[in-house]
């Protein structure tokens, strides 16, 4: 029996071209997961694992780095479908691991899928640290710029002659269009 199983990674991405695919294929059941491939819990592949459980069925992947992006982990489930009988199909690559060939390529493949990984992760360092080394740290700009803050400081630390604040945090947060966290963060800063 052919079981399919797809993954996307992001809630962005959508499952339907691997599922056609798949049924495509010849497929008789299809499961697919919205997960990391880095995670090792994926319910769906779980499932899946359950199914093609009998010497001779096959778990049908489109593509190899859907099944997962470490070496190690495509190796055991490689190692885990072999002792079972089962043979993994990977459609895009042309990899089929009931030949000799196909279990070469399979593990070419995977060693190739894994270096790439970690050269996008080594680039994004290498940028990250690029930019942190011009001033920029990423995420959001601050809602106040330092003029801002400094008038937002000298209103919170205004006082009335009986020594009263004139101005409340939330009068001043709606005074800048900011939230009230965000003037006590600002104010906790020296």
């Amino acid at each position: 029996m052919r079981i399919g199983y797809g993954r996307v990674s992001t809630r962005d991405q959508h499952p339907e071209a691997q599922h056609d695919a798949l049924v495509a294929a010849g497929c008789e059941q299809v499961f697919l997961d919205t997960a990391s491939g880095t995670l090792a819990r994926r319910p769906e592949l779980d499932k899946a694992l359950l199914s093609a459980n009998r010497p001779g069925d096959q778990l049908v992947v489109t593509k190899l780095d859907r099944l997962g992006r470490s070496l190690e982990n495509l190796i055991e489930l490689s190692k885990t479908l072999q002792e079972r009988g089962v043979d993994l199909v990977v459609l895009d690559q042309g990899i089929d691991t009931s030949t000799a060939l196909g279990r070469m390529f399979f593990q070419i493949i995977g060693s190739i899928a894994e270096f790439e990984h970690a050269l996008m992760s080594e680039r994004t360092r290498d940028g990250l640290a690029a930019a942190r080394a011009r001033g920029r740290t990423g995420g959001q700009k601050p809602k106040l710029g330092p003029r801002q803050v400094k008038l937002a400081r000298e209103m919170y630390e205004e006082t009335d002659a009986e020594g009263k604040r004139v101005h409340t945090v939330e009068q001043i947060a709606r005074e800048f269009g900011v939230t009230r966290p965000t003037i006590y963060r600002h104010l906790a800063k020296p």
